[in-house]
């Protein structure tokens, strides 16, 4: 159940559970969850990508130990909107997670979730050796936000 607009996304989305944010990069992917209200995301963890079923198998069992309800995934469009190779990587990577887990995935832009991401930890004056181990995490919990606070827009 892969969604790219919001309100389908909400419409398959269990009631009273939390729901999973990712931040797909080449190296890591960037994990945040939300509380069971869905109103605050926090960055939990950086998985460092190794084969796809290690990477999903890890997901699985923090899906699956926090009970989560659904996944936000992070899709990286081009400045002008368009999708290119990365975006593309993250749809397939959305289709193979969807094979494991049976939990609706929808779709959040985050054009520039990193650069907010580095943006408060420099404002909040973190080391560079800690931006660098969490900058993913925040970067999840920025794209999980982004799409509780629609979320809480659209019921």
């Amino acid at each position: 159940m892969i969604h790219d607009r919001m309100e389908e996304f909400a419409a398959a989305l269990p009631p009273m559970r939390a729901l999973m944010g990712l931040d797909f990069g080449t190296k890591t992917i960037g994990v945040a969850v939300s509380d069971r209200m869905r109103s605050v995301a926090s960055g939990i963890e950086t998985v460092r990508r190794k084969k796809f079923t290690q990477d999903a198998g890890r997901l699985v069992e923090i899906a699956q130990g926090r009970e989560i309800g659904g996944i936000v995934l992070g899709l990286p469009r081009n400045m002008d909107g368009s999708e290119g190779p990365r975006a593309q990587s993250t749809r397939a990577f959305a289709r193979n997670l969807s094979r494991l887990l049976d939990l609706p995935i929808g779709f959040w832009d985050e054009r520039l979730s990193t650069v907010a991401a580095e943006r408060a930890l420099l404002e909040a004056d973190t080391s560079r050796a800690r931006r660098a181990e969490v900058v993913d995490q925040v970067a999840a919990a920025y794209i999980l936000q982004g799409a509780l606070d629609r979320l809480a827009r659209i019921g």
